[in-house]
């Protein structure tokens, strides 16, 4: 049964509930060992990080920073500082000291939380430079504090503070005084054109969102759920809070690139994640196929088949499987499938929500055919994430973004655009009004900037309205349509395609090297570095040749005409990418100007 109280009082709720039973599953910074706290040890820690606060002055509605990754300590600030009405505001791990000092200074933040050393000393660099900002309070007991530092202190000794709740009576009251209207996050949007601006998130829409997603998303007090994606992220923010309001346990993975291992260790049953988890999973997989023996990859192709017909062609559809189709898919699935979930640590999968960017239709059918439910959605930060999904044990159609939550209305505007409204909506931007009132039509509904269109009762996506290339020749390209296609493939790590006001799509491409490293081997290929490597004409003529096959389906003007390898990845650090890992086109455009220029030069 799910716990709808204030977030205020949420954690507090559930202890009184489950008690002993495991809360947070988590390691310790730098530690490999994974450990429990219960729910009654979690509320402990929650009212110790209220009475902390009330101790350094927070006042309500105060803005607190939280700089780190996913942490069990991130957990314990969120919904302490909840519990005096204070508002968080959530700093991606991996922000520049620019992006960190502007959201500072906007934000006109007193207290921040940092994680490990990386974000300490970024925070410190900064200091001078945001007036408001008082104290930094750090997660990770290695962290080396400047000897000049005065300002900060460890989080263990921030919630000595705290100890014996010495302010409780005050938080209690705080609690009585919580409402709806207050604001509980500022998310600052990365922004793929370098514009960041503080979403604002209330108690209420919390609340419409619990409420809603709780009536169509069947995570129960069984479920494990494992956090991947940041805490920033307001899909993990969105989905963990709503995983422990219907009593899951919470599985806190720290560092990303370390997924797979944490899913093996801990055999999470559902998870939220990006498209771009499943796309490697599905490459991965793939490349195993390709490796193995004649018979195996036999066995396997029959086996994808049947898992096809079973779940796509039956079940997606709401059809009953005939009894010989069952009893085949029942023989694969324990004898192909449940080897390959176990290799990824999904013994006992139930579920797992996917949005953040298009899914590859390739992808999602493979994923089901395995017998993983992939649930598809669509959402924004605006909305408090899901717009819509798929429902577990309901018909879908691969290719959509499922079906408008209860509450979220959803009309479709002027060029296809995305309208929403409802109380799940934000009320606006961050000291940012007239960037809130042009968000805004006059009945109310939010512009999202998103095209699609609806087909019985299902939402599709067609393209990022701000995103659509023009091409010299008047031809709209949905560029990131075309890279999702490219991005199944194993050979392709990154893409960005390149067409606005140009006469052809071209594309930026970097190799998936260890792969392409491995080929390279097998046929004989030398090279000094990976920009020879990547020059090689075979290597080149290898990847058009599978870049063709992907392409089959698009449009003679969608279709790529060139492309160039690159050595590196695109980055972070190079403000290529959001911290959300999506494509800074401008940037991109900017840094590669004379291999894009290459590429359209008029051969002779």
């Amino acid at each position: 049964m799910q716990t709808l109280s204030h977030l205020s009082v949420l954690i507090h709720e559930q202890a009184k509930k489950y008690g002993s039973k495991p809360a947070l599953t988590y390691r310790e910074f730098g530690s490999l060992k994974w450990q429990s706290v219960t729910w009654n040890y979690f509320s402990q820690q929650v009212k110790f990080v209220s009475n902390a606060l009330l101790n350094l002055g927070v006042k309500v509605q105060e803005n607190i920073g939280i700089f780190s990754q996913n942490a069990v300590h991130y957990l314990y600030t969120d919904f302490g500082a909840f519990g005096v009405r204070a508002v968080t505001v959530p700093f991606y791990a991996t922000s520049s000291e620019e992006q960190i000092q502007f959201m500072i200074v906007d934000a006109q933040i007193r207290i921040l939380f940092v994680g490990e050393q990386e974000q300490y000393d970024k925070a410190t660099r900064v200091f001078s430079h945001c007036p408001t900002l008082e104290r930094i309070i750090i997660f990770d007991n290695s962290v080396r504090i400047s000897p000049h530092d005065s300002n900060s202190i460890y989080f263990d000794d921030f919630l000595k503070l705290g100890e014996n709740l010495p302010r409780q009576p005050e938080v209690e009251q705080r609690y009585a005084e919580a409402n709806e209207e207050d604001i509980c996050n500022i998310l600052y949007t990365s922004g793929t054109t370098g514009d960041s601006k503080g979403v604002i998130l209330t108690y209420g829409q919390y609340h419409a969102a619990m409420r809603s997603n709780g009536e169509s998303v069947p995570v129960g007090e069984d479920d494990l759920v494992m956090n991947f994606l940041p805490y920033t992220h307001i899909f993990e923010r969105g989905w963990a809070i709503l995983a422990l309001t219907m009593g899951a346990q919470l599985i806190i993975n720290t560092y990303p690139k370390e997924i797979q291992q944490s899913m093996r260790e801990t055999h999470p049953t559902c998870m939220s994640s990006v498209p771009r988890f499943w796309e490697k999973v599905y490459a991965g997989v793939q490349a195993k196929i390709d490796n193995s023996s004649g018979a195996q990859r036999l066995l396997f192709n029959t086996a994808l088949k049947v898992g096809h017909k079973y779940n796509i062609e039956y079940l997606s559809k709401g059809r009953r499987p005939p009894l010989t189709l069952s009893m085949s898919y029942s023989f694969y699935n324990k004898t192909v499938f449940s080897k390959v979930r176990k290799q990824l640590g999904l013994e006992r999968a139930h579920f797992f929500p996917t949005a953040g960017a298009t899914v590859s239709p390739e992808v999602e059918e493979f994923i089901h055919s395995i017998g993983i439910n992939m649930m598809v959605g669509y959402g924004l930060t605006e909305s408090l994430a899901t717009v819509s999904h798929d429902r577990l044990g309901k018909p879908y159609t691969v290719g959509s973004v499922g079906r408008p939550l209860s509450g979220v209305e959803v009309k479709i505007g002027e060029n296809n655009e995305i309208l929403l409204k409802g109380p799940t909506i934000t009320r606006g931007y961050y000291k940012r009004e007239a960037l809130t009132a042009a968000s805004f039509d006059e009945d109310g509904f939010f512009h999202t900037g998103d095209a699609g269109y609806m087909r019985d009762g299902e939402l599709f996506l067609t393209e990022r309205i701000k995103d659509l290339f023009k091409t010299s020749n008047g031809k709209y390209i949905a560029p990131q349509m075309i890279e999702s296609k490219m991005l199944v493939d194993k050979f392709i790590e990154q893409i960005a395609i390149i067409a606005d006001e140009r006469k052809f799509v071209s594309a930026l491409i970097i190799p998936a090297f260890d792969l392409l490293e491995d080929y390279a081997k097998e046929y004989g290929i030398t090279y000094a570095d990976r920009a020879e490597l990547c020059a090689d004409k075979r290597v080149n003529r290898m990847m058009a040749d599978r870049i063709e096959t992907l392409q089959q389906g698009l449009a003679s003007y969608e279709k790529i005409k060139k492309f160039t390898l690159l050595p590196e990845l695109f980055s972070m650090n190079k403000g290529e990418l959001t911290n959300t890992l999506k494509l800074r086109r401008p940037v991109i455009n900017k840094n590669y100007a004379d291999v894009i220029d290459e590429m359209y030069k008029e051969e002779v």
